[in-house]
């Protein structure tokens, strides 16, 4: 198990740019596991005039054959798919949505560095939009990516090719943060020198202490 509490004064200097994600990252990923694991199957169950347990168990098939796909992001997708308008029924929870602890304090140090400061999300641009729009967090960035611009999610290289290709920055130089192993494992195999993981993206569960990768629950341990 690895774990990083800080980079060192060295390894900031070859920072360029701070790559971060936003849903468990910077966000509490609960909002997002109650409104897909709750909230959804609630809402579908009643549409389709079926039992909670028969909801359930037909979107745990569907979140799997589509998980860690462009479309497993996609808010268009599950509307369609679901027959529901998924951005409605987020914007009516959007109270919900929470910065994780030390995600503030953390952009707003970062912010004095001179490095471009990077969201690179997974999340539907409407998705986006709703969890900005109660968060403001989009006032700390420099640039705002979806990969749903490059039309591959960031479990993809080619996801990496594109976004090292707008950022006109090497991989290299570049720091990313993430909650999730199979992006990280992809972004470090794209090039990306500096990668480290989220311990609790989920704040109402247990962190994840067991991982390869460099890790820290709250954003501020990178910078003591």
């Amino acid at each position: 198990m690895a774990r990083a509490t800080t980079l060192t004064e060295q390894d900031w200097s070859s920072i360029d740019a701070i790559l971060l994600d936003m849903d468990g990252t910077l966000l509490d990923l609960s909002f997002d596991n109650h409104f897909w694991q709750t909230a959804v199957p609630e809402i579908y169950a009643e549409k389709k005039g079926i039992s909670l347990d028969a909801s359930r168990q037909f979107l745990g098939q569907c979140y799997d054959e589509f998980s860690g796909t462009l479309n497993w992001y996609c808010t268009d997708f599950w509307s369609e798919k679901l027959g529901i308008d998924i951005i409605q029924h987020k914007s009516e929870m959007a109270h919900q949505i929470a910065l994780r602890p030390g995600t503030k304090e953390f952009l707003e140090s970062v912010a004095s560095l001179q490095k471009r400061i990077v969201l690179v999300t997974n999340a539907h641009p409407e998705t986006l939009r709703v969890k900005l729009e109660q968060t403001a967090l989009d006032q700390y960035f420099d640039e705002l990516y979806s990969s749903h611009q490059f039309k591959q999610p960031k479990e993809s290289s080619l996801f990496w090719q594109q976004l090292e290709q707008a950022l006109k920055v090497s991989l290299k130089r570049c720091l990313f943060v993430d909650d999730t192993e199979a992006v990280l494992i992809r972004a470090q195999q794209s090039g990306v020198k500096f990668v480290v993981r989220v311990e609790q993206p989920d704040m109402s569960k247990p962190a994840k202490k067991n991982s390869s990768f460099n890790s820290v629950n709250q954003l501020t341990e990178l910078l003591q």
